[in-house]
């Protein structure tokens, strides 16, 4: 057995207060969302999402047109804001704004390209040099400095924005560009004059929460004028989560205590709420950086209220409602844990919120595990749940498009889930649910395969970094490392959950060296010591948090964290 020495009490300033530590096991926190969601969703169907992932590279980086037509990338020459080449990906299939030949390939999305990315990084593909092509400094186009924002944009200028026919300025579009970009920067370092971008958005994301002083009552924020700006679109006041990611980010990069007060600080706009402000994807960063502050610097916010307003939804608030988690069950199909609008015509999920949901939610467990068999749960289901926007995942009277499903190569998917069919086809009525696109609603003279989202559908690697099967059908392995940027020192860290009644037997298969298993919410070690394949118990409807350690290593207890050879292996 694990000898463990207590070496003292940290200061005050270092203990963690989001939850009590009695020294046995961490008490878990329900979600009333996910409380509500199945144990066992069914029809039950795991995807191999690194499998997904992988091929979606090969195929959307792939120059040479396939056997259904043209390519989906491109190259655009026009040297928007640094003198280089960089590439563009249709946003949706068959995009008409969009490729060689259309507004002189100037159009193209930073939400896309970055997510793509950032998904083949996590699959530990070098996209710095893939066929000749250094991807990740070709990206850097999108950081805006010719109109003097000076922040990654979602397209390389306001004048190219136009281009695609948008509805004005929206907060969340000019804020997730840069949560992308630092992390291909942390997947890709030492890219050439990546540090100092960085730097400057970090600058100009401190200055803007400055000058906002916990007001983010605002449609967007001209970050060149450093003023909150309304238009037409609903306020985003959880842009001060992606504010807050960033700049928490930067200090771990950079070391510079002016942003760790400013990702305090808007996170403190954020709490500043009293109710629910979801909209699109950055709330749930706020949950992640609320949790890992409290975890390395002592601080006391509140992670559930923010995970209840992410889970929950914006229900109240005028203009754009409804985003949150869905949890239904349509026709013949589980569907709860989706990510989209849980009021639209009876609920419409999206694929790539969906993915993004992860990135943040389940490294969060290592900073605050006492929501482990929330986040577990919730992730059986929406594993599951997300295979449905794939044509060749959900049966064709289920979909808009069967007959041209070939043309996604079956690593595309369509944009959304719908639980009814909004567009009026009596061959849909009655049908649940749908999978389709807002693709033909965007500009006049889409074609119908623009409901096949290739922006949506980029963001897979999320889920195909995290997931992996185990020998338990319907239990899960979750990488709690993957997405946990700018993390320190971390062993191996896996999220289990047991959705059965009865305990389960878990096999964890290592290399030839002797680890042994931790459990980061009992604090005991559950496995032998032995290279090759190990096993644990899982108790049933339960979660562990299992750490793999060296073995023959002290633990080492200081205050309310365990460490083994001055890496923390647990925070509480």
């Amino acid at each position: 057995m694990k000898k463990i020495i207590q070496i003292g009490i940290l200061t005050a300033a270092l203990l963690v207060s989001s939850c009590s530590f009695n020294g046995k096991e961490v008490r878990q926190s329900s979600l009333q969302k996910v409380s509500e969601m199945p144990s066992i969703p069914a029809p039950y169907k795991l995807l191999d999402w690194s499998d997904k992932a992988r091929n979606f590279d090969k195929i959307v980086f792939d120059h040479q047109p396939g056997d259904q037509g043209d390519s989906f990338i491109w190259l655009d020459s026009s040297g928007r804001n640094f003198p280089q080449t960089t590439f563009g990906i249709f946003t949706v299939i068959g995009d008409i704004r969009q490729g060689p030949e259309n507004n002189n390939g100037e159009f193209h999305e930073a939400i896309n390209s970055l997510g793509a990315l950032l998904s083949s990084g996590l699959m530990g593909i070098d996209k710095t040099n893939q066929q000749g092509y250094n991807y990740v400094k070709m990206v850097q186009n999108y950081f805006n400095r010719d109109n003097g924002w000076n922040i990654m944009m979602n397209n390389t200028s306001a004048e190219v924005a136009l281009l695609g026919g948008g509805y004005g300025r929206d907060w969340w579009y000019d804020v997730f560009p840069n949560v992308l970009y630092f992390a291909v920067s942390d997947l890709y370092p030492e890219v050439e004059r990546a540090d100092s971008i960085q730097r400057v958005i970090a600058d100009q994301f401190y200055l803007a929460d400055s000058t906002l002083d916990g007001n983010y009552d605002y449609s967007y924020f001209d970050y060149s004028l450093m003023e909150g700006k309304r238009n037409n679109i609903t306020y985003q006041q959880d842009a001060a989560a992606g504010h807050a990611w960033v700049l928490y980010s930067a200090y771990q990069e950079f070391g510079d205590d002016r942003y760790l007060r400013g990702a305090r600080s808007a996170l403190d706009a954020l709490y500043s709420q009293s109710e629910s402000r979801f909209y699109e994807v950055l709330m749930p960063f706020g949950a992640y950086t609320a949790a890992r502050l409290n975890a390395e610097q002592g601080t006391s916010y509140d992670v559930a209220t923010i995970l209840n307003w992410t889970f929950d939804g914006c229900t109240n608030q005028d203009g754009r409602t409804g985003w949150g988690i869905i949890n239904d069950h349509w026709g013949g199909y589980d569907v709860s844990g989706i990510q989209g609008n849980i009021l639209q015509e009876g609920g419409y999920g999206f694929l790539m919120n969906t993915f993004d949901m992860a990135w943040p939610l389940v490294p969060m467990v290592r900073y605050a595990p006492q929501f482990a068999d929330a986040i577990g749960k919730w992730m059986l289901n929406a594993a599951n749940a997300a295979r449905l926007y794939y044509p060749y995942e959900i049966p064709d009277r289920n979909q808009w498009l069967p007959d041209r499903k070939a043309i996604t190569r079956n690593v595309i998917a369509y944009e959304g889930l719908k639980k009814t069919d909004a567009y009026g086809r009596e061959d849909l009525e009655g049908i649940s649910p749908v999978a389709l696109g807002d693709g033909p609603n965007w500009v006049i003279g889409q074609p119908a395969i623009s409901m096949f989202s290739i922006y949506g559908s980029a963001h897979v690697g999320i889920f195909g970094s995290i997931i992996r099967e185990t020998n338990v059908e319907k239990i899960l392995q979750l990488n709690c490392l993957a997405t946990d940027f700018y993390r320190n020192p971390a062993f191996p860290t896996y999220l289990y959950y047991n959705p059965y009644d009865e305990d389960k037997r878990i096999e964890y298969y290592n290399g030839k060296e002797n680890v042994e298993l931790y459990d980061a919410l009992t604090h005991e070690i559950v496995s032998a010591v032995m290279p090759g394949k190990l096993e644990f118990t899982l108790p049933a409807n339960r979660c562990m948090l299992i750490v793999v350690i060296p073995s023959d290593s002290e633990i080492v207890k200081e205050g309310t964290r365990r460490l083994v050879n001055n890496v923390i292996i647990s925070y509480q």
